[in-house]
């Protein structure tokens, strides 16, 4: 057995095959890979790695099954995957995950190769474990893989809690002692037990105020537009894959940019906190749908019209289109009268949270500061925003909206 001392859940005691799992060089790899990415950039603590948060989720795994009954094999399994469940991560976590997807067709919870082969593969069969059924778990499948991922599951109980003590931000602080203690499985689901509606809203609440504080903080969001432009350019290039990409660690991609003439310049803006700046943050309702909906050609195309229009370089605007607002906590199963009902049909939080989310969301164009506000002005125009021009001047003033959100 082997004891951790956490940060977040004091001291940990690894045994069984997580402990040899442990010095794996896949699962050390998580020791040089940020938990938040460009977060960091935001709330400089805000340092944590895959590392901890997967010796956290393991420790909250090894937890539940204790409450749940589960022991044996089928516990070493979920124990194994909950260690091994942010293998798959590439450098800055998800920053650049959706563009590695794009061209490799993987995202990080897709681990069948990397399990199959290498020290942890030998370390799983060693210990009477298939890597296919780990890789299941990990990917969310059958009942148990509920708890690996899922709405209920230990990993964002985990990275809520670590990820506000990381920040310094009191949102993110949930009982998830209790959370833990109230799970139960009813007809192969994962629920939380009667009486227990407030606690499943808690962890929808320390989700949704996360978010727009810490997971979506403007300047993170211009700083990973950045990233993924200079991926874009490195990919391009032909220095390397992505497939390559995927396997590196923060340091080994940061090199790379830094070494590719065609991403340099990105690497040294980032490397200095010189970032571009927002020349247009406009509301859910000001955006025409098809913009919304626009994928990442359409999008490009778009970026390169707005570049010609305001006469600059191509690489001076980044236009960053959030996803649809969404709030996938508010499916969590609980028990009500011994019935098995969503939250969102119980709880009216759930109304007021969505209205907060659409509220909050943003479409973002970045620039170079020197030609944010030609850029902003050809931006509204091109994309069609319903935004009048007085409005754009207030926000690139900071006049419009909190001091907090503009800083």
């Amino acid at each position: 057995m082997t004891t951790v001392k956490d940060s977040v859940h004091d001291h940990i005691e690894v045994t069984g095959v997580a402990r040899e799992l442990l010095d794996t060089p896949p699962v050390q790899r998580l020791r040089r890979i940020n938990q938040l990415g460009t977060v960091v950039l935001v709330y400089p603590s805000a340092n944590h790695t895959r590392f901890e948060h997967s010796l956290g989720v393991y420790h909250l795994a090894d937890r539940a099954l204790s409450q749940l009954g589960i022991e044996g094999q089928q516990a070493e399994r979920v124990r194994a995957a909950t260690l091994l469940h942010d293998i798959g991560h590439g450098p800055y976590s998800h920053n650049v995950e959706e563009l590695l997807y794009r061209k490799t067709g993987k995202y990080h919870d897709e681990v069948h190769e990397l399990l199959g082969n290498g020290a942890v593969a030998r370390v799983l069969t060693e210990h009477g474990l298939n890597p296919d059924r780990i890789a299941d778990l990990v990917a969310g499948e059958g009942e148990l893989g509920q708890l690996v991922s899922g709405e209920l599951d230990v990993d964002r109980m985990d990275y809520l809690v670590r990820d506000a003590h990381h920040t310094g931000v009191p949102y993110g602080t949930i009982d998830h002692q209790r959370l833990i203690r109230e799970l139960c499985f009813v007809d192969g689901t994962l629920v939380l037990d009667e009486g227990n509606v407030q606690t499943a809203e808690s962890l929808l609440l320390a989700r949704a105020l996360m978010n727009p504080t810490v997971y979506q903080h403007h300047v993170s969001r211009i700083a990973k537009g950045m990233l993924r432009r200079a991926t874009e350019r490195l990919l391009d290039a032909g220095d390397t894959d992505a497939d390559a990409v995927r396997r590196m660690d923060d340091y080994a991609f940061v090199a790379k940019l830094r070494g590719c003439e065609q991403t340099a310049e990105y690497a040294r803006r980032l490397d200095e906190r010189n970032l571009y700046k927002r020349a247009v943050w406009a509301e859910f309702d000001a955006v025409p749908e098809g913009i919304v909906e626009a994928d990442h050609d359409e999008i490009r195309d778009l970026e390169r019209e707005i570049a010609a229009a305001a006469s600059t370089g191509p690489d001076d605007v980044i236009v960053d289109v959030p996803a649809r607002p969404s709030m996938t906590e508010s499916t969590s199963q609980v028990l009500v009268n011994g019935e098995i009902r969503g939250l969102s049909e119980q709880s009216t939080l759930v109304g007021a949270l969505r209205a907060a989310q659409h509220d909050r969301w943003r479409l973002g164009v970045y620039a170079p500061s020197d030609r944010s506000e030609r850029v902003g002005n050809t931006a509204v125009r091109v994309l069609g925003l319903d935004i009048d021009g007085s409005r754009i001047r207030d926000v690139r003033s900071g006049m419009y909206a909190t001091l907090d959100e503009f800083k």
